[in-house]
């Protein structure tokens, strides 16, 4: 039987019952909680570090009042990233492929913004679709696009994040087709293929790391300039 390879990315089902919502639930399973001992293991040690290094990155850029958004972003980051991981293993399926699931965390967060932007200053939220300076007959024109680029923001992080992983797994899933057939064939050769495929998939790692910072990432400046 002929397998697409976009099968990969088909939600799987287990007796009717979608396996996603697993998918989803299974980050939260794996980090452990805080104790009350006043020496910590050096896992939680190590994830606290972490925490405490990204909320501090992505604060950086953003106002005081903007710094009560710090555990929904930081919660958001690390489930993404988890998602984007844990999606690299043999046999697993990740959700980020998914445009659906993308959009669905973009959109409520990006139009949490623009709606806090328009409640508290709404003059300053409206400017952004007038350039200071502009000419009269380009007032309508500039009006319309810069309207449309707002509204396709959450449409281009969700996807990016989806287009980015996309392509990865079916650069991994091709190169490790081919390492299987000329194995037989070629074995030079695929000892070759195997050795990209090692290099290719360091290098997903570290995109899927950079693609769940850089969604959240590009939601603290938009909440930046509505703050």
């Amino acid at each position: 039987m002929m397998v697409s390879l976009f099968d990969q990315f088909a939600s799987p089902v287990l007796f009717g019952i979608p396996l996603a919502g697993i998918a989803l639930v299974l980050p939260w399973l794996l980090y452990p909680k805080p104790s009350n001992r006043w020496l910590n293991s050096r896992y939680l040690t190590l994830q606290a570090w972490a925490i405490n290094r990204f909320t501090h990155q992505l604060l950086l850029p953003l106002k005081e009042p903007a710094h009560r958004w710090a555990v929904l972003l930081v919660s958001l980051m690390i489930f993404v990233l988890t998602l984007n991981v844990l999606g690299l293993l043999p046999y697993t399926f990740t959700p980020t492929t998914q445009l659906s699931l993308n959009l669905g965390l973009a959109t409520p967060l990006w139009l949490a913004t623009v709606l806090i932007g328009m409640r508290n200053q709404p003059t300053h939220s409206l400017g952004h679709l007038l350039p200071e300076g502009t000419p009269g007959p380009l007032i309508p024109v500039l009006i319309i696009i810069e309207t449309i680029s707002l509204f396709i923001r959450p449409l281009a992080l969700g996807v990016r994040l989806t287009a980015n992983l996309t392509a990865g797994h079916l650069l991994i899933q091709l190169i490790a087709t081919a390492t299987t057939v000329l194995m037989s064939m070629m074995p030079a050769v695929a000892v070759l293929t195997a050795s990209v495929l090692f290099l290719l998939t360091l290098l997903e790692i570290a995109v899927a790391m950079i693609q769940a910072y850089v969604f959240v990432l590009l939601l603290t400046l938009y909440l930046q300039e509505n703050v």
